[in-house]
Formats: C-alpha cells, structure tokens, sequence
C-alpha cells in the first residue's frame, strides 16, 4: 500500500480497493472505504499512525465486503464512526445480507467466505454527518445506494461506478444489480467536473470519458448477447453457461453467485425494456426474445 497526496487535505492508498483519506484539520482524517479485510485494516492503521494522524470516521461507498473488510478492526481499534447511505448502513451492519442476496437464500458455508462476508461494525445513517470540505452524491447502479464522495479539493473518489480496461479485457461482465441505474448513473458521470478521479478499482485519472464509453459498450454487449442467446427457449442456467463459455471464464462457488445475480438483473433489464418475456414450462422457468 502506498500513500499518495493528491490536494491540500486528499489523499490516498494504491490498493486493489483504493482508499481514500481526508484531513479535517491537523490531526484527524476520514477514510473512503477500508479494503477487503483485516489485515487491510491493519495496514491503513500503521500508514495513517505513521503520518501522526487520527482516524475520525470512515465513510464506506457501498457494503460490499472488498469496501467495508477493514471496518471492524479500525472501528474497534480507534472507536471512530463509520457512515453509510441508506441500505448500504443495514448491509454494512449485517454483512450477511450480501451473501445471502447474491444466492437467494442461506449461503451455504464456502459462500461465507471473506469475498463476501465481511465483520459487523456499528454503522450511523450518513444524512448531514459528514464535516466541512466532503460531500456525497448517489451512484446507483452497481450496488442498491452506492455513493461517491467529493473533496474540498474538487477529487473524486467514484466508488464501483467505473471498472478499469484490465478489468473488462480480463472478466467483461462485472456485477450490477441495477442495468439501467448503471447506464443511468454512466451518463450524470459525462458531466461531473473534477480535478481528479478515482474510481475503486482503476488508476487515478483527470479524464473519465474514455473509461465512461468503455463500461457503456460493455453493459450494451453483454445485454445484446443475453437477447439473442434467448432466441432460442433457454433457462437461466443455460444463460449463465452460455455467458461463461462466451468469455472463457472459470465457474467457481463466487463467480456462480456474483455473475449469476447480475445475468437475473439483465434478464430484469432486457424483461422490463420489453425484449424479452418468459413463460412456465414444465416446471422450469423459460426466456425468450419477444
């Protein structure tokens, strides 16, 4: 992990969740998010007490459990607050409501893993709690109430909003629970105006257009492969073979339930934009292009 400045009061961690860390004055900062485990945790801890800082608060984006992982031995260590946004504070409270919306009912104990099941931590509505200098505004789409934060220091810190070239060129479907809060949320980002950038799981950057387009022709691919897979009758099994085998990825325990809950919310997307429809048959339920 390595500490990067970025404004008078922003900073923050290169990290496979980036974290961000805000100076309120000399002595206390927030952070944005605090990675996917305790021993990331542990690893915040040492770099914010080498810098003689104290941790204040953390804001977490969304609840998923690579955003919320080093809450509770942070919170337990410093007795510091911790603020979400709407469902994202039940989530963030009850971190087994992840696991357990990905597969739809009680995940089954290699499902309770820490991919997906991070430690509670006492979580407050984040409302009009932040200090001076950070804001927050809605990014719907790849999680029920995700939000991003604004500095003082005009950075913005984009949460799951975008997701890097490497991550497309490499997965090409990435989760979503919401297609068309995705797209949505995709075009208010064409004009958000910032000094700098960064998105949760890419580099830093002073231009997200790009990155914009790319995430955009990804969603409208995968859509358009799912519907003219369903020209044929196929059952959501079928789909989720066909998606794998389509982009040469590997089923395991995590990758059925995450890519599974996102090819239901392009079934729900392409169902609700009337280009698709299903039927019953034989006990099995059945998509078909309208």
């Amino acid at each position: 992990m390595e500490l990067i400045k970025i404004g008078d009061k922003t900073y923050y961690i290169e990290n496979p969740t980036n974290i961000g860390i805000y100076k309120i004055d000399d002595e206390n900062v927030y952070l944005i998010d605090t990675g996917n485990d305790k021993d990331a945790g542990k690893k915040i801890l040492k770099i914010v007490e080498e810098q003689g800082w104290k941790i204040k608060g953390i804001i977490n984006t969304h609840s998923n459990s690579d955003h919320i992982g080093g809450n509770k031995i942070i919170q337990d260590r410093t007795g510091c607050h911790i603020y979400a946004y709407n469902i994202e504070k039940n989530f963030t409270e009850n971190p087994i409501l992840e696991p357990s919306f990905l597969y739809g009912g009680y995940p089954f104990k290699t499902l309770r893993n820490k991919f997906l099941l991070a430690k509670e931590s006492i979580v407050t509505n984040i409302d009009n709690n932040l200090p001076n200098g950070l804001n927050y505004f809605p990014l719907k789409g790849h999680f029920f109430d995700m939000i991003g934060i604004r500095t003082s220091d005009n950075v913005i810190f984009l949460a799951d909003s975008l997701f890097s070239k490497e991550t497309i060129n490499k997965y090409h479907i990435f989760f979503l629970y919401d297609v068309k809060e995705f797209l949505n949320t995709l075009d208010k980002l064409k004009d958000i105006e910032g000094k700098l950038f960064i998105p949760s799981h890419c580099k830093a950057t002073d231009n997200i257009q790009d990155l914009i387009e790319l995430n955009r022709n990804k969603v409208y691919e995968i859509a358009e492969n799912i519907y003219n897979y369903c020209k044929n009758e196929v059952t959501l099994e079928d789909i989720q073979q066909y998606i794998f085998g389509t982009y040469c990825l590997n089923m395991n325990e995590n990758q059925y339930v995450l890519i599974g809950s996102t090819i239901k919310s392009y079934l729900s997307y392409l169902y609700d934009e009337n280009k698709i429809t299903y039927e019953f048959k034989n006990n099995k339920m059945i998509w078909k292009q309208l």
